[in-house]
């Protein structure tokens, strides 16, 4: 997917984002198949896109405490 693609997306910060110096992610759910991330201080930066079911599987693992240290 190009950056122009990602143009119409609609951006949700992380609920977990307060104020801790701006490190932020925001992800654009909703695109089929995949799940694009990007740094909230640089919204015109590059984005990473993800396949959906790795995204799932990541926040999955982050939630049950199941990352490796």
């Amino acid at each position: 997917m190009d950056r122009h693609e990602l143009s119409a997306a609609i951006w949700t910060k992380s609920s977990y984002s307060g104020n801790n110096g701006g490190d932020c992610i925001e992800v654009a759910p909703g695109i089929p198949g995949i799940v694009p991330v990007r740094d909230s201080k640089d919204p015109h930066g590059p984005a990473l896109v993800f396949p959906a079911a790795d995204w799932s599987s990541f926040v999955a693992a982050v939630k049950d405490g199941n990352l490796p240290a």
